[in-house]
């Protein structure tokens, strides 16, 4: 494992000594952190924060395996982590359950350290081939941000998060000025030029892994920022604005400067119980349109 950030692995058992066996095993390998129980395990998912693989015991007291199980793989944000169950059963039926509700393997006790490494570090690479490959079919192609797929997935999953902790979410919905005519007048290759650098000046703009900028469609880009308010939105949203001014692309043909510019909808909310993210979507969208509708070049928000 040579990669700077180091797979993490939660193991969950109410046993202290079963921790520190599994843990002096995997620790040279991957980050380990633990919980010893099964609330305790539940209260650790964060979508910044979240491990690669789960080492889940059966018998716990409150709350067992199956039960933590249930409730992970019911979560949209931890349905895909792996579970391999620790176990001292040998039982088909326990397994069967076990696989029914979504683990992908068992290590039994007492533990035989070669099968525990290999059965880890195997599930480990399959999430992240797994994960490789979903990030192809999820990042635009043309300028290496998130494509809408992923934006949508991401506000939906952090939406949800936010509703649970009761925390703010900001969007930001992004509209490059007078694309059409950029186009028209400097042809399609410079307009993908155009995009590419937008793009990534205004992904620069952003410094939490928490966040993202997308590709929403055609000119327009949507920059999600989870646990934040609309204070915060506002500085990062203005950055942006100021960002993609400073490129200075020229822009003969625009009816608002004589370089590229971009018009700025943000909205930020404590999501409700029940309410869908398209919420906030509609009250950026809103706000991002009294901008275009404005001088343009500038920063609006939603009520």
């Amino acid at each position: 494992m040579q990669n700077k950030k180091r797979p993490r692995i939660l193991i969950v058992d109410d046993v202290p000594a079963n921790i520190k066996m599994l843990r002096e095993v995997l620790k040279s390998n991957y980050e380990i952190i633990f919980a010893t129980s099964g609330p305790d395990a539940i209260a650790l998912m964060e979508p910044k924060a979240l491990p690669d693989l789960i080492l889940l015991d059966i018998m716990m007291p409150d709350m067992d395996g199956y039960e933590v199980c249930r409730i992970l793989k019911s979560d949209d944000l931890t349905a895909k982590i792996p579970i391999i169950f620790i176990t001292s059963k040998d039982d088909e039926e326990d397994e069967i359950k076990g696989f029914e509700l979504g683990a992908v393997d068992y290590v039994t006790k007492p533990f035989s350290i070669p099968v525990v490494k290999a059965r880890v570090q195997t599930h480990v690479e399959l999430k992240q081939q797994r994960e490789i490959l979903e990030n192809l079919s999820s990042i635009d192609g043309l300028t290496g941000v998130p494509n809408r797929r992923n934006f949508d997935e991401f506000l939906d999953r952090n939406w949800h998060f936010c509703m649970r902790a009761g925390k703010a979410i900001s969007l930001i919905m992004i509209d490059i000025d007078h694309f059409k005519t950029y186009n028209d007048f400097y042809g399609h290759l410079e307009g993908d030029e155009c995009l590419k650098q937008v793009a990534a000046i205004l992904k620069s703009c952003i410094n939490r892994d928490t966040d993202i900028v997308a590709r929403y469609g055609g000119e327009e880009f949507g920059c999600v920022l989870p646990v934040t308010d609309l204070k915060g939105a506002l500085s990062i949203a203005e950055l942006m604005r100021k960002s993609v001014e400073a490129l200075a692309i020229p822009h003969a043909q625009s009816q608002t400067a004589g370089y590229v510019t971009i018009s700025v909808g943000v909205a930020s909310m404590v999501p409700m119980k029940d309410a869908p993210a398209q919420t906030i979507i509609k009250a950026a969208d809103n706000a991002l349109y009294a901008a275009k509708m404005s001088t343009r070049n500038c920063v609006k928000k939603g009520s």
